[in-house]
C-alpha cells in the first residue's frame, strides 16, 4: 500500500489554513492513502485548532517557533514515523495549486525520481516585482551551480520526496529548506525532477524574511555553507591557488628588478610575496583538512541514513521530538 502524506509546515495561520486545507486532495491516482500533517512552528493565535476542525490527520506542535527549516525536518521526521512512502510540502497560504499534486507525485510513483520540485515559472507570476523575478533566477542559477542540476525554481517549497530521499536528506539550516536539501539532493545523487505547477492568489506577504537584502544574505551564507561541507576542496583550491599565484607573480617581479639591480626598493614587494605565497599554501593544506572532515562526515551521514530507515520501520510510538502528532 502506497501512503501520501501531505505536510503543511504553519505560523499564526488560522486565517489562512482552511483555505489551503479546503484545496487538498484526498484521492490521488497510484496512491492507496492520502493524510494531512500540519507542523505549527509555535503559533500563538488558533492554527492548531483550525486544523483539528478542517479534518488535519495529524499535527506536531513546537512550544517555541524553530524556524521554517525545522518546521519543515520536524515534518519530515513525523511522516516517516507514520509509514508515509511519499511526502509532499505545501505552503499554508495557498501559494500553490494543490490539484498538482498528483502531477507532482507522478515521477516518484513511476520511478523517475526521488524529490520532485514544483516549477511556478517565476519569470510570469504577475504579483512578483522586477526585482523579485532576477533574484528568483539568480538564486535558482546558484543553486544549479552548487548541485549540478537543473532546477529553474530552486526556491520553490511545493515539492514531493520518496521516502528514499526524505532518509538522506539533513536539514541543517534555520532559515530555508529549499536551497539546502537541492544542493544535498545533488551531492547525495538523488534524483530530482521539476514540474510546472500554477500559484493561487496572494492572501499574505511573505515571513520568511524582513528585506530583500536579508533574504540575500541569509540565502547566501545557506548555500556557502552548505556547498562547503561537501565539496570544500573546490574552494579552499581557488582561493589558494590565487593568493599563491599572486604571490609567485609579486616574486618574480621582484626577483627581476633585483637581477637588474633595482631590488633595494622593492622590499614591499618581497614581503607581500611571502605573505601571499604562504597564506596560499596554507588555505590549500586546510582544504585537504576540510576534505577529510567531508568524507567523515558522509560516513557519518550514511550511519545516520541506516538508523532513520530503522527507526521509521519501527511500531510508531506516541513521542516526536518537538511534541507527538495528534491523530
Amino acid at each position: 500500500m502506497t501512503k501520501l502524506i501531505i505536510q503543511i509546515p504553519c505560523l499564526n495561520e488560522e486565517s489562512t489554513l482552511p483555505i489551503t486545507v479546503a484545496a487538498l486532495p484526498r484521492r490521488v491516482e497510484g496512491v492507496d492513502l492520502v493524510e494531512w500533517m500540519v507542523i505549527d512552528d509555535g503559533s500563538t493565535d488558533r492554527t492548531a485548532e483550525v486544523a483539528r476542525a478542517q479534518g488535519v490527520d495529524h499535527i506536531v506542535r513546537h512550544t517555541v517557533r524553530h524556524g521554517l527549516a525545522q518546521a519543515f525536518a520536524s515534518g519530515i521526521d513525523a511522516s516517516l514515523r507514520l509509514g508515509a512512502d511519499i511526502i509532499v510540502n505545501t505552503d499554508a497560504d495557498n501559494q500553490y495549486d494543490a490539484s498538482a499534486i498528483a502531477a507532482l507525485v507522478r515521477p516518484i510513483l513511476d520511478r523517475r525520481a526521488d524529490m520532485v520540485v514544483g516549477d511556478r515559472g517565476t519569470a510570469s507570476i504577475a504579483h512578483f516585482s522586477w526585482s523579485k523575478r532576477r533574484l528568483q533566477a539568480l538564486g535558482s542559477w546558484v543553486v544549479r551551480q552548487a548541485s549540478g542540476m537543473e532546477v529553474p525554481d530552486a526556491t520553490s517549497g511545493f515539492r514531493a520526496l520518496s521516502r528514499h530521499a526524505a532518509l538522506k536528506l539533513n536539514v541543517v539550516s534555520t532559515f530555508s529548506y529549499t536551497l539546502e536539501t537541492l544542493i544535498q539532493a545533488g551531492n547525495k545523487n538523488i534524483a530530482v525532477e521539476s514540474v510546472p505547477v500554477a500559484t493561487g492568489p496572494v492572501l499574505r506577504q511573505s515571513r520568511l524574511f524582513r528585506s530583500v537584502s536579508s533574504y540575500i544574505g541569509q540565502s547566501a551564507a545557506t548555500i556557502l555553507r552548505i556547498y562547503s561541507m561537501y565539496r570544500p576542496m573546490r574552494g579552499f583550491l581557488l582561493v589558494g591557488g590565487v593568493l599563491t599565484l599572486s604571490g609567485v607573480a609579486i616574486g618574480a617581479r621582484f626577483l627581476y628588478f633585483w637581477l637588474q639591480g633595482q631590488g633595494g626598493g622593492k622590499v614591499q614587494s618581497l614581503l607581500l610575496a611571502v605573505i601571499l605565497s604562504v597564506v596560499g599554501v596554507q588555505t590549500i593544506l586546510a582544504g585537504f583538512l576540510a576534505d577529510l572532515m567531508a568524507i567523515n562526515r558522509q560516513l557519518t551521514e550514511d550511519i545516520l541514513f541506516r538508523v532513520k530507515r530503522l527507526e521509521s520501520e519501527a511500531p510508531p510510538v506516541e513521542q516526536h521530538r518537538a511534541n507527538p502528532p495528534d491523530a
